[in-house]
């Protein structure tokens, strides 16, 4: 911690530091609050698969310093009117949640927006494919994030045979060059899979089942990706195959230990955009106006919220 704070130059201010390190881990602690809900022998098991899990303290004090540089990012983007879109994809379970909410959790979301899209209507299971996604993709001054984007086509529509071969042939022919279209128009595009093992899937399909905070999370297709395990991983090797292009490359997470997995993650996006420090006008917080004559008037007591806790 000291370290980054060194880093940071006179201009920072340790007894702030410290104060949003505190805050942060309470809130990450309640965010992160799982282990409660599990049984003991589910506890035991999870420990025993990250016996070298990276641990909270270490973890917080990176990613508060990882989401300070994407404040700066933000900054930059919507100084120079930069367009950025990263998709992720990924195993279910394989945390991209996750890796997306700590990127925007202290961003503001006129600038950094989530797209997840649900499954398609009737209408747009008519239209040109990409269609639905276009306006979606980021104007100037944004930064869009994918949680899952056009390839539901080479995963889970072809695995689950909601698209034909002769679909997927034709998004394969197809996405490369959509892709470098939105490179020549200038758009940033990170591709990210996020890759968990075998075991470590069963494991987390497991603690959903067990856990009722996160049941919500097993959909019908969720429980079936878990089945056909092998079948995801033969579309998800022709897909890096044909899709993996100079461009916009693919760019692969390892997501067991779920901590290393966003900071990474977050690292390499801020290693990958050329933003800068830009020009910015210090705040100035005007003088209070007061009106003698204002009488502020008493409010009926049935608009406030009870004052349970």
């Amino acid at each position: 911690m000291q370290d980054w704070i060194e880093d940071m130059g006179d201009g920072a201010n340790p007894n702030w530091l410290e104060a949003e390190l505190e805050e942060t881990l309470d809130e990450t602690l309640e965010a992160e609050l799982s282990e409660p809900m599990l049984s003991a022998e589910l506890r035991r098991m999870y420990r025993e698969a990250h016996p070298n899990a990276l641990d909270r303290r270490t973890y917080i004090v990176h990613l508060l310093r990882l989401q300070a540089e994407l404040i700066k990012l933000q900054t930059w983007v919507e100084y120079t009117g930069s367009r950025i879109l990263i998709i992720f994809e990924g195993r279910d379970s394989a945390g991209k949640g996750g890796v997306i909410k700590r990127i925007t959790q202290r961003l503001n979301p006129r600038i950094a927006r989530v797209v997840a899209l649900p499954k398609p209507t009737e209408r747009e299971q008519t239209q040109w494919y990409f269609q639905r996604y276009v306006p979606h993709l980021p104007s100037g001054g944004e930064m869009v994030l994918f949680d899952r984007s056009w390839y539901n086509r080479a995963g889970v529509e072809r695995v689950m045979g909601f698209a034909s071969e002769a679909q997927v042939e034709d998004f394969f022919r197809d996405v490369p060059e959509f892709e470098r279209m939105l490179v020549r128009s200038g758009i940033i595009v990170l591709k990210y899979w996020l890759s968990i093992t075998d075991a470590e899937q069963q494991l987390r399909f497991k603690i959903r089942i067990e856990d009722p905070m996160k049941q919500w999370k097993l959909s019908p297709m969720d429980l079936q990706s878990r089945a056909r395990w092998e079948d995801y991983t033969k579309a998800k090797e022709e897909m890096f195959e044909r899709t993996n292009i100079p461009e916009a490359p693919w760019y692969i997470v390892e997501g067991n230990d779920k901590k290393r997995e966003r900071l990474n993650c977050i690292e390499h996006i801020l290693s990958k955009i050329p933003y800068e420090d830009v020009p910015t006008d210090k705040v100035q917080l005007p003088e209070r106006i007061f009106n003698p004559d204002y009488d502020r008037k008493t409010l009926p007591p049935e608009l406030y919220v009870p004052k349970i806790f």
